[in-house]
């Protein structure tokens, strides 16, 4: 019998398992792929390995406490580089804009580009965003889940003024940016968490702040290497780790849960089960009865059509570079309102030679290149016609710019709902399209299921590798609580 189980080797269930393994607890993975990491996941093209999933880690103070838990220093396991400028923002007009690692450079840039008026604005902006994040973040990332009833104190409703829920992130940045330009760069923060602009509330504006103040960051040897250092302290710690074993069901006994039956019928005994998949997988598919706790049904993040392309090395290719369309709104048009890939995509690329210092071919370098899409409809699932044409999108964006390159493999948002149960192809779980986002995403803990806790994007605090961290922090001091082990 183990003490704990862990349904899933994603960044939050390998934090949750870290952390309650430190504490003693004994601890088993059960991991229905072939290797660790969820959505941090790898491809294998023609001896090269390829990150399909996350490119840029933000808030490394979280992975440094992770692994001060595990009892190692994170310098000592994992590579954090900062290559020199960060993004290029490339516009249909001919603009481009470098964005540095730090934010005077970048405010340097922006003079140079458009003026100091334009710098004024955007410095006024983080300043602006550097003030949701210091009021929001120990109430709705760092923190236990939030909720109406925590939030009553004199000082949290205090903090619920500051963090701009009742305007929109849209109308945050027309209110107090004018160029169209840094408009648009700075809305593209919405999407980092899957979200609209349009009416996600202003304190997404954080989300920029983190990135453009505290800083972005490269693993060395990819994201794929921070997935096996920390299963490598997982390991160290005592985890067991099960790998290509599905679990089939969570066993409830007299209202509590007691372990789990994987898919070849084993039954795996635990006082804590933590589980680190989609929350609508959880209650559609994992419980025998949905408790009232999932009940509500969130509405799905964005998904994305993502490819690595085969191209020509390029010395002065930048680690991250975004080419925007005509219209920015038109691409959250389409994919909130109509419900359909861009007709006219944004484009990202990285190039991990540059970001992560991954080694590509000899005469080649990968690209991984992504573009926003609607997650799949209820019932589905779209056309293949659908992504060919946004893959025909996407080449000619690029094809445009200079960017060429054989496609060496893909993946639709089809297919990412095939390969994570529940999601519908959302990248980043719910979306935070509603100023009580927070307060609806699944808490850590099941008050109505006692020993079931819950470590994802879709639960508390939302999606995104070091918000994925933080919830297997969560769930795991959860689940240490009701074990009696702190």
């Amino acid at each position: 019998m183990a003490d704990a189980v862990v349904i899933g080797a994603g960044l939050g269930g390998l934090a949750a398992a870290i952390r309650l393994a430190a504490a003693g607890v004994a601890t088993t993975v059960l991991e229905a792929g072939p290797r660790p990491g969820g959505k941090a996941d790898v491809v294998v093209i023609d001896g090269v390995e390829v990150d399909t999933g996350p490119s840029v880690l933000t808030m490394p103070d979280v992975l440094d406490e992770l692994f001060e838990v595990s009892g190692a220093r994170r310098a000592d396991h994992v590579d954090l580089i900062q290559p020199e400028p960060a993004f290029h923002y490339h516009y249909p007009d001919g603009l481009s804009l470098v964005v540095h690692h730090e934010l005077a450079a970048t405010l340097d840039e922006i003079e140079r580009a458009l003026g100091s008026a334009a710098r004024a604005e955007f410095a006024s902006f983080m300043a602006y965003s550097r003030g949701i994040w210091e009021v929001a973040q120990p109430w709705f990332v760092k923190g236990p889940p939030p909720s109406f009833g925590t939030l009553a104190s004199p000082r949290a409703l205090w903090a619920l003024t500051k963090i701009q829920g009742h305007t929109t992130f849209g109308a945050a940045i027309a209110a107090r940016v004018s160029h169209p330009a840094l408009r648009d760069l700075l809305a593209r923060y919405a999407t980092y968490n899957g979200s609209d602009p349009r009416v996600a509330p202003a304190t997404l504006a954080c989300i920029a702040w983190v990135e453009l103040g505290l800083g972005g960051y490269g693993v060395r040897g990819g994201v794929h290497a921070l997935v096996r250092a920390l299963v490598a302290r997982a390991t160290h710690l005592g985890v067991r780790f099960q790998l290509g074993c599905p679990v089939a069901r969570v066993v409830v006994e007299r209202g509590r849960a007691v372990g789990v039956v994987t898919a070849a019928g084993e039954h795996v005994a635990a006082r804590a089960v933590v589980c680190n998949a989609d929350a609508a997988h959880l209650a559609g598919d994992l419980l025998a009865q949905r408790p009232r706790s999932l009940r509500r049904d969130a509405v799905p993040s964005m998904s994305g059509w993502v490819a690595v392309l085969k191209a020509r090395r390029d010395a002065g290719r930048a680690p991250h570079a975004v080419w925007f369309p005509g219209r920015y709104a038109d691409e959250f048009a389409d994919v909130f309102d109509h419900d359909r890939p861009p007709v006219d995509p944004t484009v990202y690329v990285c190039a991990p030679e540059k970001a992560h210092a991954r080694l590509g071919w000899a005469e080649h370098e990968p690209l991984f290149v992504m573009a926003n899409a609607p997650a799949e409809p209820l019932v589905g699932p779209r056309s293949d016609e659908t992504w060919r044409a946004l893959r025909a999108a996407v080449l000619g964006r690029l094809a445009r710019a200079g960017v060429e390159g054989e496609v060496v493999w893909e993946r639709t948002p089809t297919g990412l709902a095939s390969r994570f149960p529940g999601t519908r192809g959302a990248i980043y779980g719910a979306s935070s399209n509603a100023p009580t986002a927070a307060f609806q995403r699944p808490p850590n803990a099941l008050a109505d299921v006692p020993g079931l806790f819950l470590a994802s994007g879709s639960a508390h605090p939302g999606g995104g590798m070091p918000l994925c961290l933080l919830s297997g922090k969560q769930a795991a001091v959860a689940a240490l609580s009701a074990l009696g082990e702190r």
